[in-house]
């Protein structure tokens, strides 16, 4: 079990480490939107470019967030019923939620996505949303990235689950 401890440490506290390097990406979008509205508005020259960079930055922040924010539970549950229930059995419901639900679906998102990034780089795929067509290989690829990271954090909840169960709440 001690070696089940260490790899949680070790993948939660990657885990911490690099949402808090994404949550810096924030400081560009709002640069680039801060930028887009003084062009648009106080000179009446927008930007080409500002949607499509808004958009892959806002989505590379919010899915690089993920796996910190299923780190420290802060997506949104309803725990309406399931506060009720004594922590053991708790224990239980997330270990056949994460194997029946949590890893399949991520499982599917991460091939998927890592799918959609390998075609965009071979296929040298560009936005279509805007006159600046960037290319999108980046941002697939982040999109990818961040639903692998979101699968190391469920192994790690997953594992601290089993072990809960195994010898109790220590």
């Amino acid at each position: 079990m001690r070696f089940v401890d260490r790899l949680c440490g070790v993948i939660d506290a990657f885990t911490d480490k690099q949402g808090k390097i994404a949550s810096w990406i924030a400081i560009p979008m709002v640069i680039t939107l801060v930028y887009e509205v003084i062009a648009r508005y106080a000179f009446n020259a927008p930007t080409r470019w500002s949607y499509d960079v808004t958009y892959m930055i806002y989505g590379s922040h919010y899915l690089l967030g993920a796996a910190f924010a299923l780190l420290y539970r802060v997506h949104i549950r309803i725990d309406v019923i399931y506060g009720l229930f004594p922590k053991r059995v708790r224990q239980f419901i997330d270990v056949v939620g994460y194997l029946f639900f949590f890893f399949p679906v991520v499982t599917i998102f991460a091939k998927s996505s890592i799918s959609l990034a390998s075609d965009a780089y071979r296929s040298g795929e560009v936005s279509q949303f805007s006159p600046w067509a960037p290319i999108l290989w980046p941002y697939k690829s982040i999109i990818a990235l961040a639903f692998v990271l979101l699968f190391l954090q469920g192994i790690s909840e997953f594992l601290r689950a089993v072990v809960i169960l195994v010898r109790g709440d220590k």
